[in-house]
């Protein structure tokens, strides 16, 4: 992810912790909050009692191609952090990406859902 999408600051997370509106899904947390730029910025956790160091980077990476897929159509001038829950171990891409897109549609962030089953 381009280095001015990313959330790196120890107090932007806390903003979101603080300020932030929470979705929860069986998979991932999302909270999101309004920022003064003209772009979205995005931060990952996933926590230590997910797995060892190589699933944990597998989640991040899984959670970062679906923030990647759905960038383009979100609303613009959001914080968003995604927080793993430890359903998401294991899980596929399309698995993920449904996760995201789901806590991004009821933020109301990301009206409108591609259609993958059109023929």
């Amino acid at each position: 992810m381009q280095r001015p999408l990313r959330l790196r600051r120890k107090e932007d997370f806390a903003r979101l912790r603080t300020s932030g509106q929470a979705w929860r899904h069986p998979c991932v947390i999302m909270s999101a909050a309004p920022n003064a730029l003209p772009h979205n910025r995005y931060g990952f956790i996933i926590g230590k009692r997910l797995g060892n160091a190589v699933q944990r980077n597998r989640i991040r990476r899984l959670l970062r191609e679906a923030v990647r897929q759905a960038h383009p159509a979100l609303a613009q001038g959001y914080d968003i952090v995604f927080i793993a829950r430890e359903a998401i171990a294991g899980q596929d891409l399309a698995a993920v990406r449904a996760a995201v897109v789901s806590c991004l549609q009821r933020a109301g962030l990301y009206p409108n859902a591609p259609k993958d089953d059109a023929p």
